[in-house]
């Protein structure tokens, strides 16, 4: 493409590589799509229908699943296409926008996870003053606040970018639009640019990871001082699963950014498409399958509301909980949330959309 020529479409490439295999790759990662979709839809659902999981372990895991949900929405169907069609083209407002949804979800994981390493670090050092600290409000101040945060900080970058004339190379080669293949498509300054992309990634990456951390340190501390064997197998058990995923998140992130550059692209392009789609999967069943109490709350429960349809009360069933209070229900808080997300959601896409139609 000529330099004085306007782009108006990006080209993704996706995995050229893997010619005959298409229509293998895209029943899999299809049904993968679907399993994410479903599971973590059924987490918000249960957490939502089940008084006794309204506590704010879950609520911040009701954050993460809904994070999830829109985050392989945004990636996934487009990759889906480049497994179809020769020639996967998209356009140039739609590339901007997945390119921020991208990176708007990918940063408010990273602060949620940062949340819930502090929800483990008071229930387990700070036991007695738990249920006065991690309220309602404050669940609902701590959400909203990963949200709002990841949202500003990558909005910043886009206007910055929308501003900017896309002249030069229009391929990329990645299965979703990526901010390097973007830049790389202006011939304008993008110094400021890198250097603010470099900032905010210094201080989201490895300060939340600092900050998880230093929460383990206090936490492992605190179980090393349990007498009892079961004292601290019961302890742990409540921090296993996010550690879980803690860990599969920071270790591909690190393989990625840490590695040399003289290692292949397309190593790299494996390992983002595995934490894009299996991550997302994963979650749901390492939040269940590893907590005794989700295993014998979420399952029953939703068994009944396969049984009984959605519009049936839910019968009282037991289950071992592995807390020591009863906060207020967060049912409300949760509901205020998903009105506030999907107001800001819906305010991007008009200001954006509306910016390309006066360009």
């Amino acid at each position: 493409m000529r330099n004085g020529t306007a782009i108006t479409e990006f080209i993704l490439l996706g995995f050229p590589g893997i010619q005959g295999l298409q229509i293998p790759f895209f029943t899999v990662i299809f049904f993968i799509y679907m399993l994410t979709l479903a599971g973590n839809g059924l987490i918000i659902a249960i957490v939502w229908a089940e008084p006794r999981l309204q506590i704010p372990v879950y609520f911040f895991l009701c954050n993460l699943s809904f994070r999830e949900i829109w985050y392989t929405t945004t990636v996934i169907p487009k990759l889906l296409e480049t497994f179809v069609l020769a020639r996967t083209a998209i356009c140039t407002p739609c590339c901007l926008l997945q390119a921020f949804f991208n990176f708007f979800l990918g940063t408010t994981e990273f602060f949620i996870l940062t949340v819930m390493s502090f929800d483990r670090y008071l229930a387990i050092c700070k036991p007695l003053c738990y249920p006065t600290i991690m309220t309602s409000k404050l669940c609902l101040q701590l959400a909203l606040r990963s949200w709002v945060a990841g949202f500003t900080l990558v909005f910043c970058h886009v206007v910055l970018l929308i501003q900017l004339p896309f002249c030069g190379n229009n391929v990329i080669n990645h299965f979703c639009c990526d901010a390097g293949p973007i830049l790389r498509a202006t011939y304008a300054d993008t110094n400021i640019l890198e250097l603010l992309g470099l900032l905010a990634t210094i201080l989201v990456i490895p300060g939340s990871l600092v900050f998880t951390m230093i929460s383990y340190i206090y936490i492992l501390s605190t179980i090393l001082q349990i007498p009892s064997a079961a004292g601290c197998q019961k302890a742990f058990s409540t921090c296993a699963s996010h550690l879980t995923v803690v860990s599969l998140l920071y270790g591909a992130v690190l393989f990625m950014y840490l590695r040399p550059t003289a290692h292949s692209f397309k190593t790299n392009k494996v390992v983002s498409v595995l934490n894009t789609i299996l991550t997302p999967l994963l979650n749901p069943f390492i939040y269940t399958i590893r907590n005794k109490e989700a295993l014998e709350t979420t399952w029953p429960v939703a068994f009944q509301l396969h049984r009984d349809g959605p519009e049936l009360p839910l019968k009282p069933m037991t289950a071992v909980s592995t807390y020591n209070f009863s906060p207020p229900p967060l049912t409300a808080s949760f509901g205020t949330f998903l009105d506030t997300t999907a107001t800001l959601s819906g305010s991007i896409w008009g200001l954006l959309l509306t910016w390309f139609r006066e360009k």
